[in-house]
Formats: C-alpha cells, sequence, structure tokens
C-alpha cells in the first residue's frame, strides 16, 4: 500500500473509530470501537458481540463510513481522519492476524467476549492542521495515490 506517512502513523497511534452503518431503510446509525491498524493491507480490526445492533447492521450492509479523531484532542489544531470502507466477512484469510494484532494492542480484550471485524478501507481523507489551515491529505485504494 502506497499511504502516506502521516496518514499511517496518525491511525496507528490512535485507539478508538467511530464507525457508522445504516439499516435496510437507510436509517444511519454510529458507534464507538476500540481498533488496531494493519496499515501494510489498509485494514482496520475491531472486536464486537455479534449480538449487537450494528452487528446486525453490518452483516445486512457490509459498507461503512467512519473517522478517527486524535486521543488527546488539541482544540487549536485541526486533526482526524474520515474513511469509507466495506466490512469483509469474518472468514476472510486476515481474521487470524487481526486477531492477533488487537490482542497485541488491547491485551484485556482477551477477556472481553466478541467476535473480531475487519474493514476494508477505500479511501481516507486526513485534515491537519499542524501543517497548514485546511490542508487535507487523500488516499483513495483503487488508485492508490497521494494527494
Amino acid at each position: 500500500m502506497n499511504m502516506n506517512e502521516n496518514i499511517k502513523k496518525f491511525i496507528e497511534h490512535q485507539t478508538c473509530a467511530t464507525i457508522c452503518c445504516v439499516d435496510e431503510l437507510g436509517a444511519a446509525y454510529c458507534f464507538s470501537c476500540f481498533y488496531a491498524f494493519d496499515h501494510k493491507e489498509g485494514l482496520l480490526y475491531f472486536k464486537s458481540l455479534a449480538t449487537s445492533q450494528h452487528s446486525g447492521m453490518i452483516r445486512k450492509n457490509p459498507f461503512i463510513a467512519g473517522s478517527i479523531l486524535p486521543n488527546k484532542l488539541n482544540p487549536f489544531i485541526i486533526k482526524g481522519i474520515q474513511f469509507t470502507g466495506v466490512v469483509l466477512d469474518a472468514r476472510e484469510e486476515f481474521l487470524e492476524e487481526a486477531a492477533a494484532m488487537y490482542h497485541k494492542k488491547y491485551p484485556i480484550a482477551h477477556a472481553v467476549p466478541g467476535d473480531m471485524w475487519i474493514i476494508q478501507i477505500y479511501h481516507i481523507k486526513m485534515t491537519d492542521g499542524a501543517i497548514g489551515v485546511g490542508e487535507k491529505i487523500l488516499w483513495d485504494r483503487n488508485s492508490d495515490v497521494l494527494q
């Protein structure tokens, strides 16, 4: 993956994402989750109960959008990412690696029930006020271009 270093470092150093999914009627629903990031494959891993409301929605419609903000907000420098992607089928080849990476980042999660979920990121827009007001860095899986 030819992902911008600023994007990779930002995602790797944060811990919580907000994910938006939609139900069968098109109504949006957001949830927050801890995640681990595989920058080599452009994947986010999270753990959630199969019985949760969002898990049911994702099984019916796997297309999602989300955002990641800094763990510690700085009101003077706007920074964060917005992304779109698709939740992959749990039987995908990355599931074992997903669990290992997630539990390495959050060892306490071994004691928490839930299934591993994998988001394949399609598009990222990063806002980074540290490099300039209104500066955006874009990445797209299909074109694998930096802008």
